[in-house]
């Protein structure tokens, strides 16, 4: 029996759970889904990063057991990280161990070429850990990306456009944040009608890094463009393994 190649996801912190009766440590279910189907095996990791930071060698030997990560949706990142001097009101869900452990995630995956995909608050973490910024809440400006589904325009030969076998895609969106300033070494690939930035990847062409801001997990189940990105993840973790 072939190996499925080990997907390590970092938790999501949560106050509460319907099947506990105390605070969990999660991740939609979608999500751990789409990773499966694609063929690979979803792990989930425990986020460690007391007073906020992260030991990078730390986080590089819990990712060398792995073959794959991927950043997953969740709470906002918390502004002082990509240099804003105060947070919106809008900003919710900030958890500083999260972040300084996802940040630290993100740059040693990119530093060691693993394959990443990342996914909404996922995108942005990179984009933080790269030294860009966010924006730090979209709905001010008459334009809403929570609780729709909308259309993506990928940039033809982009490598998200090539994974997912389309220039237009059909994105389920829920964010109030995105990109501002692109990080280093970045590209924006996708954006939405009204110019907001849905997809980021490295400027240098290696596609074993993608980053979508929309959830493709959410249609990944009946839309084979959105079940794409995930077996590109897993194709290139196999590769890897």
């Amino acid at each position: 029996m072939t190996l499925r190649p080990l997907i390590a996801i970092p938790a999501r912190f949560s106050a509460t759970s319907s099947a506990l009766d105390r605070a969990a440590e999660v991740n939609a279910r979608a999500l751990i889904e789409a990773v499966r189907r694609a063929g690979g095996e979803p792990c989930g990791i425990h986020p460690h990063a007391p007073g906020g930071t992260a030991d990078a060698a730390e986080v590089l030997d819990r990712l060398a057991r792995f073959d794959g990560l991927l950043l997953p949706g969740g709470g906002d990142v918390a502004p002082y990280r990509y240099g804003a001097v105060r947070a919106h009101r809008a900003v919710y869900d900030v958890d500083d161990e999260q972040d300084g452990f996802d940040l630290e995630l993100a740059r040693q995956a990119l530093a060691h070429r693993l394959p990443l995909l990342a996914v909404c608050r996922g995108l942005q973490v990179v984009n933080t850990a790269l030294g860009g910024t966010l924006h730090q809440d979209t709905d001010g400006s008459g334009h809403t990306h929570r609780h729709v589904r909308q259309p993506v325009y990928l940039t033809p030969w982009s490598a998200v456009a090539r994974i997912t076998g389309t220039d237009k895609a059909e994105a389920s969106c829920y964010h109030h944040q995105h990109v501002d300033r692109l990080g280093k070494g970045l590209k924006a690939t996708a954006h939405a009608a009204d110019g907001t930035v849905e997809a980021v990847e490295l400027a240098d062409g290696d596609d074993r890094f993608v980053a979508v801001q929309w959830h493709p997990e959410d249609t990944a189940h009946t839309d084979p463009a959105q079940q794409r990105l995930f077996d590109a993840l897993v194709r290139a973790a196999r590769r890897t393994a």
